[in-house]
This record gives C-alpha cells, structure tokens and sequence, in this order.
C-alpha cells in the first residue's frame, strides 16, 4: 500500500463531497446510458437454434420459460475442456442472488456453452450453482454471437470480438447477449455485451472498487480462482489453459496494451 495523505476530519469531508458530485453525475450519466441501450435497433432471430440441458433438446424460445425477456451468460467452457474457466466461474456466482428476484419480473438469466451436458452437469454440481445453464454443442449459437471461434479463425489469426476486428487468442470469450419475445411468439436480439462490458455484472468488483486497494490486479483477473480452489497453493494456476494465465488476464492485457 503506497503512502497516503493524512487529513483531519473537516479536510477529509470537503474531499469526500467534491468526489460525491463526480459520483452523482455518473449515476446520471449511468441513468442516459442505460436509456440509449434500451432505444438500441432490435434485429428478428429467424435462425433455429438447438439446445441441451435438464429436460433435454431445447429450442430459443423454450429458453425464456415463460417470460419475455431472456438474458445469456455465454460462459466460456469449450467442447474439450476440463472444467469452466475460473473467471466466467466468478462472474457466475453473481447469478443465483439476482435471480432470485429477476425471474418474478419478466426476466430469464441463465448460461450457455458449448462443452457438452454431462460436462456442464457435473460442472455446475461441483461448484454448487442452482441457474440455468444449457449446452449449444453442435449448433451455430455461440459463433453466431461471436463468442466462440472455429479452427479456420484460428489459421487466419483475426476474429470478429466485441464489434472489432481483433487478433485470435483463444476458442472461447466471454460475452452476455440479451433477447426480447413478443406476443406473437418472435424473437429479437436487443443487446450484448463482450470483455469489460461485463463488469457492471461483477458485484464483488463494486465491493473492491471502494476499498482502500481497489482491484488490487496486475495481470487483470490472475487473483480468481473457482471458489473452492482457494486453498490451492500460490502460483497454482487452476486454469482452463494449463499453458496459460487465465484468459480474461491475457485478453485485458492484450486489452491493455492496445489502449
């Protein structure tokens, strides 16, 4: 912890108001924000898309259970992977709490993937999770979204990432897309969102960001672990990618880099 300033009281209220109108104007730059996101274009999902889970084959529209709007996780956990990737594990268990309430107010939030369901299964038993979360192995789902990436990406070294053109860097990335099904039964994608566009979903990271050392990071996420890998030794690194820093770490690094 570097040094810090030492104030009295009084000198510390003045501060800490000055800083309170900057935090008032971006909750109501937040408020605007949150507006243009809702008046965003909404584009017709006519493709069909299949999916697994507990009670089977599932269709898109199965998906909302009944409600008209439908929020994806698209966690990354790939065909042939091991286990899920320790930070979407972070980012999941943020679900179940708001779930709680957002099911009784025409909201679906659940997680999609590509590893197959049995993996999936035995996944979210060990980490103890109780959302949604259904398998897309063997349909266009996630490549659609851009949140996976086929082996022709990976020979031409560019893929399609958070509306950019960026470099590949791994099979799978992270994302959240967000749909809308109307009366007649059609369905709109209204929205999604990819890297650092996640955060405001990362609850424990508004808890760290008003503490003395904030973030405390790096090398990005490196510090995450699934919750019940704390007790690995340090410099373990439980990881999707044994060859690899966790893959959020890399890419916010690359991230980084890039400006």
């Amino acid at each position: 912890m570097p040094a810090h300033t030492i104030a009295s009281h009084e000198e510390w209220l003045a501060a800490r108001k000055a800083l309170l109108a900057e935090e008032k104007a971006l909750t109501h730059q937040r408020d605007r924000l949150s507006a243009k996101r809702r008046e965003l274009p909404w584009v017709k999902v006519d493709k069909n898309y299949a999916f697994e889970g507990p009670r089977g084959r599932e269709t898109l529209a199965d998906l909302f259970e009944g409600r008209s709007q439908l929020i994806i996780y698209h966690f990354m956990f790939g065909p042939d992977w091991p286990q899920g990737c320790p930070s979407c594990s972070f980012l999941a268990d943020h679900l179940d709490g708001p779930n709680q309430h957002l099911k009784h107010h025409d909201v679906t939030l659940m997680a999609v993937s590509r590893a197959p369901w049995p993996k999936i299964d035995a996944f979210k038993k060990r980490m103890g999770w109780r959302f949604k979360w259904v398998s897309s192995h063997g349909s266009d789902f996630n490549f659609d979204y851009h949140v996976s990436f086929t082996e022709k990406d990976k020979a031409k070294g560019k893929v399609t990432y958070n509306f950019q053109t960026m470099d590949y860097m791994f099979d799978e990335l992270p994302g959240a897309s967000v749909f809308y099904r109307d009366d007649k039964g059609d369905i709109f994608h209204t929205y999604s969102a990819y890297a650092r566009g996640l955060d405001p979903m990362l609850g424990a990271y508004n808890w760290l960001d008003i503490a003395p050392k904030g973030r405390n990071e790096t090398h990005g996420m490196e510090w995450v672990k699934h919750h019940d890998r704390y007790d690995t030794p340090q410099g373990v690194v439980a990881c999707c990618h044994a060859e690899e820093l966790d893959p959020i770490s890399a890419f916010r690094q690359q991230l980084a880099k890039a400006g």
